[in-house]
């Protein structure tokens, strides 16, 4: 999603393309990260919320605005860390957001990198996908196949945030 600033129909008013491209970095290293770790096909929804969970903390971790700038191998040990599994992720994501709309309310102008991460938050918090429980084994006794057993409804952030975890391990 692109915006524009105020731009009268001349072109002459000032505006300029405004392009996500902190937003758009921070998917790109997540979808490669995850594409290595070949854990899930690209076109899985279990692939997507692993993207969008590797890409909001990504983004949301670039505190200095140098996103663009970084080098991935520099960065992996703060992403395994906020992604691990003993982690408040869920409020770090959710105070993060909260700081960001904050400063982009004073700041008064666009922020459609904040938007695209919104759009993504909003999707990993509102759909829950159909997964194994973990849970309900028996005993501790092994699953059969990966169809057998029961399942339970999970929200999405909750099967993104290990798949990315584990594909920042593989890489």
């Amino acid at each position: 999603m692109l915006h524009r600033g105020q731009e009268s129909t001349d072109g002459t008013g000032g505006g300029e393309l405004t392009v996500p491209m902190a937003w758009l970095y921070a998917e790109y290293i997540a979808d490669e990260l995850l594409r290595t770790g070949d854990l899930m096909p690209p076109t899985s929804f279990e692939f997507r919320a692993g993207r969008d969970a590797l890409a909001l903390t990504i983004f949301l971790s670039d505190t200095g605005g140098e996103l663009s700038g970084i080098r991935v191998v520099t960065q992996l040990e703060t992403w395994l860390s906020l992604t691990a599994y003993d982690q408040p992720w869920q409020d770090w994501v959710s105070g993060r957001m909260a700081k960001l709309a904050a400063e982009a309310a004073d700041a008064g102008g666009p922020a459609p990198d904040l938007d695209l991460a919104a759009a993504a938050w909003r999707w990993l918090e509102e759909t829950e996908l159909l997964a194994p429980d973990l849970d309900a084994v028996p005993g501790g006794g092994p699953v059969i196949g990966e169809d057998d057993g029961p399942k339970v409804w999970t929200p999405a952030w909750q099967l993104g945030l290990p798949l990315g975890h584990l594909a920042i391990h593989l890489f």
